[in-house]
């Protein structure tokens, strides 16, 4: 695998747990590394988003990679905002 440039995950226009579950399988095929997410094709700022950033932030920092969200839409800037994860974008 090239560590010069960090893996790009991206994020469909649903977060839903299939998904989420699939990302987190390719976290965990790789070594510890830098890992940016795209999630600007997220249509709906809802909980079931900020619930799917929080898992794979998690399990990122678990694994020992470096991860970042790339994209974030306003209306999900403001909801991470409201229930205090403004960290995580």
């Amino acid at each position: 695998m090239d560590t010069s440039q960090p893996l790009v995950l991206t994020l469909g226009a649903r977060a839903t747990p299939d998904e989420v579950a699939r990302l987190c399988a390719v976290l965990r095929a790789v070594p510890p590394t830098d890992v940016v997410c795209e999630i600007g094709a997220l249509a709906h700022a809802d909980l079931a988003a900020v619930d799917a950033l929080a898992r794979l932030r998690l399990v990122a920092g678990r694994l020992g990679h470096r991860l970042t969200f790339r994209g974030a839409r306003a209306e999900l800037r403001l909801l991470l905002e409201l229930v205090g994860l403004t960290d995580l974008v």
